[in-house]
Formats: C-alpha cells, sequence, structure tokens
C-alpha cells in the first residue's frame, strides 16, 4: 500500500467524536492540542466536571468521552457510571494522575471501556481512543499488571478442581471455569492453551463464551469478577481469614 493508498483509507476512516471532560483548562486544551492532528478524531466539546460532561454528551452524542477522574460536581466514576447507563454509545476512557488500583476498579465496574494514566504518551492516547470506539478494552498495561498483582496471587487462587460439585456459576463448563482461573491469574491466550494442552482458538472460543456468561467485556472485568465470585482470593480477605 503507497502513500496516496494509505491517505484515502484515512480520507474515508469515520471521524471519531470526542468530549474531553477535566477540571484543569490546561489538561483540557492540552489533551485538545494533542488530538487535534489526528483526521479520524476531533474534539466536539469540553467539559469542567463530571455533571456538565452528562449535558454536553446529550448534547454532542460523542463517539468518545476522555474523562479524568477527580473534578468537582460530579466525578468521573460517577459520571461514568451515568453515561454507561443513560447513553450506552457514547463510550469512556478514563484518565488520571492517580493510577492507584481502586480508580482503576471503580472506573472499569462504572462501565468504562478504558483506563490510562495522564503521563501516557499522545500515540498511547490516541490508540486507547481508537481502541474504545471500536469496543474494545484499552487499559495501559502496567495498570492491568497492577490490578492483577495487588488482588490476585497465585498461591491464593482457588483451582476448579478444589470447588465443591455444584459450585461452578454463571453457568460456566467446568473447562470454562478453568480458563477464568487462568485468565485471572494473569495468563496471556498463548499461555492458557499451553496450560490446557489446547490450541489458542480453542482459548478464544472459551474467552468469548466465559465473557458473554460473565457479563463484562474485557480481562480486566474478569479479573474484578474473579475476586468478587470467590474464584480468587484478595491479600486483604486472605488475611483477614
Amino acid at each position: 500500500m503507497n502513500r496516496t493508498d494509505v491517505g484515502r483509507e484515512a480520507a474515508t476512516e469515520p471521524v471519531i467524536r470526542v468530549l474531553i471532560a477535566d477540571d484543569q483548562p490546561l489538561v483540557r486544551r492540552g489533551l485538545a492540542l494533542i488530538l487535534a492532528p489526528s483526521p479520524a478524531i476531533t474534539v466536539v466539546a469540553e467539559a469542567e466536571n463530571g455533571e456538565q460532561a452528562l449535558v454536553l454528551a446529550r448534547e454532542h452524542r460523542p463517539d468518545v468521552v476522555v474523562m479524568d477522574i477527580r473534578m468537582p460536581v460530579l466525578d468521573g466514576v460517577s459520571a461514568t457510571e451515568r453515561l454507561a447507563r443513560d447513553l450506552p454509545e457514547c463510550r469512556v476512557l478514563t484518565l488520571s494522575t492517580f493510577d492507584m488500583d481502586e480508580y482503576v476498579v471503580a472506573a472499569l465496574r462504572a462501565g468504562a471501556y478504558g483506563f490510562l494514566p495522564k503521563d501516557s504518551s499522545p500515540e498511547e492516547l490516541v490508540a486507547a481512543i481508537r481502541t474504545v470506539r471500536a469496543g474494545d478494552a484499552a487499559v495501559a498495561p502496567r495498570l492491568l499488571t497492577r490490578l492483577i498483582s495487588t488482588y490476585i496471587k497465585n498461591d491464593q487462587v482457588v483451582p476448579p478442581d478444589r470447588r465443591q460439585p455444584g459450585e461452578t456459576a454463571f453457568g460456566l463448563t467446568p473447562r470454562e471455569v478453568e480458563v477464568w482461573h487462568l485468565l485471572a491469574t494473569g495468563l496471556d491466550n498463548k499461555e492458557i492453551a499451553r496450560a490446557m494442552e489446547i490450541s489458542v482458538s480453542t482459548v478464544k472460543n472459551y474467552i468469548t463464551s466465559v465473557f458473554e456468561k460473565l457479563d463484562v467485556r474485557d480481562r480486566a472485568q474478569a479479573v474484578i469478577a474473579a475476586c468478587e465470585s470467590g474464584l480468587v482470593v484478595s491479600p486483604q480477605a486472605a488475611d483477614a481469614g
């Protein structure tokens, strides 16, 4: 594909409409300037708090809302929850200076499709917006790694063969529970395939089924669901026991 073809393809690509919500004017302007050179992205509005973000989202119907976590009037997590409920077509990518695990969990639980720290590169931000618009999860690798390492310890996982008969939840088959268990410990598809001695394509089919039955969109939400279901035990819960 030559440069002319690339340019033609970019020209025909649907433009992603973005709303930026951040209480700091300089941050909003900086994000808008970062996104300006991308021909496939246009900033349709800027909000200074979560409540204003909801109003502007209803007015402009953006494809993606780039949402700060900590804002006055209505914080980013609460605004994300309301957007996910009232305007599910507006997919939220949350940003925060505070890349602590509880914020990642809260944002994903609220319905965010992605979470990035504010020190991400412009290229990472643009890529995350594209990913979220496509309906996929965009979580910075370091945050997903921290989420898994904080909430999951390999020796605290409850393997499927140690669960009581009939204990399988969500209508999952024993093999699907095994895939979920391995996924929750941080294994990728190839590692799961190796551990279960099956093909990667079969793993992908299992994961698709697991996500549907758990009603989650991505691996991060599946990890959270594993903690909440008791399939895995958080360090805090283990210490309390």
